[in-house]
């Protein structure tokens, strides 16, 4: 997601072509969760435009196809798998690819997982999202997902909702995230040189920035050890989601002076009548 309707005016300018707009995006953070492809493949040409508009450091972690991962199950999708997979060639080395499974896929499953991960290009990253609560609270099946993981060069990728789930949601967004989001165990255990995280808030940013302190020192610790973290900072109406994200790379970047500075926004005109 590189727009939003809260957005434009305040983190990109306004009015803006949808050429450019994920051009704009990449002023203020410099990686994108790909969620559309969650349900359509998108033209090639599409994902060359997304490749002209970001500079060569700029992360894309795009999700596998509905039909693949949540219909499907990794069985019959070849022709699918495919058309995706010539769909994103565009992002090259950029492209994460990223496999967020459902809440009923748990440890009997992980052996067909573990089978198509194998088989993706092995020049394509791979990341893994799991939901089932097996995985994060019984030791046998947290192993077992791991040891695929890592025969596949896979990351397990955390969706930390623990600070979200802390008190009853208080708006609109918050009651709608309350019924659609996983309420699981935080998971701070990387397994490749390129960790994922993915952090949901609350609508309120005080309580947002205080339940993403323990990530930064985990953050700094993976610098340190020489790993290229990517993080994603939500809030239920992920209003703030852009500035946001990059208070969480400051916090950080105090921790690990060394860390390079995000990129410098363009600045946005006041909006104008003619």
């Amino acid at each position: 997601m590189w727009t939003h309707k809260a957005w434009p005016g305040r983190f990109l300018p306004q009015p803006l072509p949808a050429s450019e707009r994920l051009r704009a995006y990449a002023g203020w953070c410099t990686a994108v969760e790909g969620n559309t492809t969650f349900y359509a493949t998108p033209a090639r040409t599409t994902v060359e435009t997304w490749a002209q508009q970001t500079d060569p450091g700029f992360r894309f972690v795009v999700k596998l196809p509905k039909v693949v991962t949540h219909e499907r199950r990794f069985a019959g999708v070849e022709a699918e798998m495919r058309a995706f997979l010539d769909a994103i060639e565009p992002l090259g080395e950029r492209a994460v690819l990223w496999t967020q499974l459902p809440g009923s896929f748990g440890p009997p499953d992980v052996e067909a997982l573990g089978r198509f991960l194998r088989r993706l290009p092995a020049d394509r990253r791979r990341a893994v999202e799991v939901r089932h609560p097996e995985f994060f609270t019984d030791p046998g099946s947290t192993s077992l997902l791991e040891g695929a993981l890592a025969e596949a060069n896979a990351e397990w990728v955390p969706f930390d909702t623990t600070v979200f789930f802390q008190s009853p949601p208080t708006s609109e967004a918050e009651q709608d995230a309350w019924a659609k989001k996983p309420r699981l165990p935080r998971r701070t255990r990387a397994l490749t040189d390129r960790p994922i995280i993915r952090y949901l808030g609350r609508d309120s940013i005080e309580e947002t920035v205080k339940g993403w302190r323990p990530w930064t020192e985990v953050v700094a610790g993976w610098l340190r050890e020489g790993r290229l973290p990517t993080v994603f900072v939500h809030t239920p109406d992920n209003n703030e989601a852009p500035a946001l994200a990059r208070r969480f790379h400051n916090e950080v970047r105090a921790l690990v002076p060394g860390l390079d500075a995000l990129p410098e926004p363009e600045p946005i005109e006041p909006a104008t009548l003619f």
